[in-house]
């Protein structure tokens, strides 16, 4: 059985007096592709920024990798091995596509080569003298997560990055998670596109109003649709 790499228990999470994540529990196990389902405001998004500390109050236990996260700030979080990729891209508009690449800190040994990062991302290279603006949405994406492949972290935390993509772009980016799980990355997705998350996910966790509802493997899955047709309209 592998290793638990990320361990949530009785997570709860605030912004200001708002209450949003309330004793979540889960785990991810290393090497493992984990999606967080739900629809839109039921706190996926904010488990993945508590683990790294990026709201404004939490309680209960992060445990990264055997090391308790909850006291931590989120830069040293960060150099536990863990790599954010927003919703929101965060892309630099006036910088090329390889300053922004280059621009983040490496947090640790083992970050993937920028050679291998373009092999990855053969759209990057031809773009790489392209600025921020110039970029499509999906070259944007694929930017976003390639910035936290070079800076050395295993512990991916990916949110809604098929989002207004094309599908032949989800499409691309499915084959490049199926690679980096191949190469032992271990992935936690936000994602509403449940075509696109199905595929490639070891484990799924339901969250509805800053809960754990439900959670099962993938090999559970097909007995399992009518629940998420209750859930979330699949």
């Amino acid at each position: 059985m592998s290793a638990q790499l990320l361990k949530l228990s009785a997570l709860n999470a605030w912004y200001g007096e708002s209450h949003v994540l309330h004793g979540v529990d889960a785990h991810v196990n290393q090497g493992d592709v984990v999606t967080l389902l739900g629809r839109n405001g039921a706190g996926r998004t904010t488990t993945l920024r508590s683990v790294l500390g990026l709201v404004g109050r939490r309680a209960g236990s992060v445990m990264i990798n055997g090391c308790e996260a909850i006291g931590l700030a989120p830069h040293r979080i960060a150099r536990l091995g863990v790599g954010y990729c927003p919703e929101e891209r965060g892309i630099y508009s006036s910088l090329s596509t390889e300053e922004n690449l280059m621009l983040p800190p490496l947090l640790g040994p083992g970050g993937m080569p920028v050679d291998e990062i373009y092999a990855m991302f053969p759209n990057l290279e031809k773009r790489r003298g392209s600025r921020g603006t110039h970029l499509s949405g999906g070259e944007q994406q694929m930017l976003a997560l390639a910035r936290i492949l070079r800076s050395g972290a295993k512990l991916l935390l990916l949110d809604e990055i098929s989002e207004g993509l094309a599908p032949v772009i989800m499409q691309a980016l499915s084959r490049t998670i199926q690679k980096l799980k191949e190469k032992g990355y271990t992935i936690v997705m936000v994602e509403q596109n449940f075509r696109f998350a199905a595929p490639l996910a070891d484990r799924f966790y339901i969250m509805e109003r800053g809960r754990i509802v439900e959670g099962f493997a993938a090999a559970e899955l097909q007995g399992r649709m009518a629940m998420l047709h209750e859930f979330l309209g699949v």
